[in-house]
């Protein structure tokens, strides 16, 4: 359905929607759903509660559950199979820097380089980009309550984080998407001009805006 684009990523900061769209295009095109699944990590809770304390254990979780994931995807047929990500492994790089401490940080780093966690480059990147009100508006409407002490500002860096690490980002095709005026769970009709301007994507990097 989507030509080329075999082995698609999703990214973007909490609450930019990226699993939702995720799902949506895994069903159209009959792809693996892989997911982050935050949820599971016993650490995240008591991250939000406590982010000094918890960061670095939150992190540690999600380095190795994405390194479990990495190595499943590595022992398929990747040349016979399309999958669709809400994650890529770069990501975690980006939030260690973010919520640890310069010691933390580096004892991360040295056990993230020794861990070594590598995946194929994916045909495509789909980075939702979104500001930090809308971020906030979006966590608030889902209620998910280990995500009630989120403030603006945590989401605020985030998205900065988010759209430095993908001005340099060149590993792969990368489709920057305006998501603010866009419900892809929820409008088909946004759904399907991605899914259009997504078959029309020609270039290493690309943009797909829409105005109010």
């Amino acid at each position: 359905m989507l030509g080329r684009f075999r082995h698609i990523v999703v990214e973007g900061p909490i609450g930019a929607g990226k699993t939702s769209l995720a799902r949506r295009l895994a069903t159209l095109t009959g792809a693996e759903l892989i997911l982050e699944n935050a949820e599971e990590n016993p650490f995240l809770p008591r991250f939000h509660e406590d982010r000094r304390r918890y960061a670095l254990p939150t992190q540690l979780f999600f380095l190795v559950s994405r390194l479990e994931q990495a190595n499943r995807l590595s022992q398929g047929e990747p040349f016979n199979e399309s999958s669709v990500a809400d994650f890529m492994l770069e990501k975690d790089m980006l939030f260690a820097r973010l919520t640890l401490d310069e010691e933390e940080f580096r004892l991360y780093r040295r056990i993230h380089d020794g861990l070594k966690p590598r995946a194929s480059a994916p045909d495509l990147v789909i980075y939702l980009q979104t500001s930090p009100d809308t971020l906030m508006e979006r966590v608030k409407k889902r209620g998910r309550g280990y995500e009630r002490t989120l403030s603006e500002s945590y989401l605020a860096d985030l998205a900065r984080a988010y759209s430095e690490f993908f001005y340099h980002y060149e590993a792969a095709p990368l489709l920057i998407v305006n998501s603010e005026h866009l419900n892809f769970a929820e409008r088909d009709s946004d759904f399907d001009l991605l899914v259009q301007r997504i078959r029309d994507m020609r270039g290493a990097r690309e943009f797909f805006n829409m105005g109010a």
